[in-house]
């Protein structure tokens, strides 16, 4: 059984707006997200960044970020809710739908999966390797009914 923490902290681009963060066993998911799109990424953008392995890395580390807590405020059920394709992480940007991450969500009475990861603006990608991630459900709701907040983006 995996571990999710729930967390909100403010956009860089407008510190004041809140996102909701979320580490899967102590690691954030953007960083999952990286990880596995990072050589997708280098073959997508070949030449760009030949002598610049770290500004690639930048890139690829900055590609998401959390979804606005003022979008989403109401249902924090929206990361339990059985869907085949919902939005995890957004876009840099701000608006969430530019580049999400989505993943399959399925719920039991004592579980909460995520899986089949995907970008639907890379649909040549595939699935990516990350996850499934299986959730004990109490400690799912637990979390995200009651975020940390945290100054900085964690």
């Amino acid at each position: 059984m995996n571990r999710i923490e729930f967390f909100h902290y403010p956009w860089a681009e407008h510190p004041v707006s809140l996102l909701w963060g979320v580490r899967v066993d102590g690691r954030d998911l953007r960083a999952y997200a990286a990880d596995a799109t990072r050589e997708l990424w280098r073959r997508e953008l070949e030449g760009e960044f030949d002598d610049d392995e770290a500004e690639l890395a930048e890139t690829v580390r900055d590609q998401h970020d959390g979804l606005g807590v003022a979008d989403f405020a109401d249902r924090p059920a929206h990361f339990l809710t059985p869907a085949d394709s919902a939005p995890l992480l957004g876009c840099s940007c701000g608006i969430w739908g530019c580049w999400p991450l989505l993943a399959r969500i399925t719920a039991t009475p004592t579980t909460v999966t995520w899986s089949s990861f995907h970008q639907p603006h890379r649909p040549h990608w595939g699935e990516l390797a990350i996850g499934p991630f299986t959730f004990e459900r109490g400690a799912f709701e637990a979390t995200s009914a009651n975020p940390a907040v945290t100054s900085r983006r964690a």
